[in-house]
């Protein structure tokens, strides 16, 4: 189930309208690179065309050198007007749109298809960038956490709940990444069930799950199966314990072994 969920979801996202494509781009934070379309109402004489330099400056026209590395599209033509407004014109409107995106650099690694290190252009969100590393795994837990750092040498940590965003499609979840910032996607804890059912193999624990709906998972008991003698096998303080006759609703834990075993009659 969770895997369909994850394939719609990422379909979904290929479908963005573009509505929301242009609102993902007035987060994007501009950087070396880049190259910006300035238009000011009424002065087509401003219009301009400019590339940020390596120190993350442009220069524009009655101003000249203006720092606006690391801010977004909105709050660099915030302090364009700003800086137009100070004794150049009276109440400016500023508009500012990327022509040409940098390529960000960003690292996912853990439970997708192909980890490692991807060239982005543009304004690219985590679903994005999942669906670039091929998907999930199989074994993919619930949670992203983006490590990004800050300005200072600080590092910000990011998790966003993938169940959540897969199941209720919330786009706030769906966060835009950064050049340098780092995906991490864990493995699910994962239960092992084996001897006489159907689908002997490893199974992602989901919440609550228990004995019976791990058997389940797994294909139900064969004809052979010995009910009312399952057995699991915990680890403890790194010591095994094994709980025979275990009632069905009892609830399993990352790491468990549901044994199933053969009936003597």
């Amino acid at each position: 189930m969770m895997k369909k969920v994850v394939v719609l979801a990422l379909a979904a996202v290929l479908c963005l309208d573009l509505a929301v494509v242009a609102a993902a781009e007035k987060d994007y934070r501009v950087g070396d690179g880049d190259v910006l379309e300035v238009t000011v109402y009424d002065h087509p004489d401003l219009a301009t065309t400019v590339r940020v330099g390596g120190d993350g400056s442009i220069i524009f026209p009655l101003i000249g050198q203006l720092d606006i590395g690391g801010l977004t599209v909105n709050q660099v033509a915030a302090k364009l007007a700003a800086a137009l407004g100070d004794g150049y014109i009276i109440n400016p409107q500023v508009s500012v749109f990327v022509k040409e995106f940098r390529s960000s650099k960003v690292v996912i690694v853990g439970q997708v298809e192909r980890p490692g290190l991807y060239e982005l252009t543009g304004s690219t969100t985590l679903l994005e960038l999942i669906s670039k590393a091929g998907g999930l795994a199989r074994d993919a837990g619930d949670t992203a956490t983006v490590h990004r750092r800050l300005e200072g040498g600080n590092e910000k940590v990011i998790q966003v709940d993938l169940e959540r965003l897969f199941e209720t499609g919330d786009s706030r979840l769906d966060i835009p990444l950064q050049n340098g910032d780092n995906v991490f996607i864990l493995k699910a804890g994962m239960i092992y069930v084996t001897g006489e059912v159907r689908s002997p193999d490893s199974y992602r624990v989901e919440p609550g799950m228990t004995v019976l709906k791990a058997i389940t998972e797994a294909g139900g008991f064969t004809n052979l199966a010995a009910r009312g003698r399952v057995k699991l096998i915990r680890k403890t303080d790194g010591k095994e314990k094994i709980f025979d006759r275990v009632p069905m609703n009892m609830v399993v834990k990352p790491e468990d072994v549901v044994v199933v075993p053969e009936s003597f009659f």
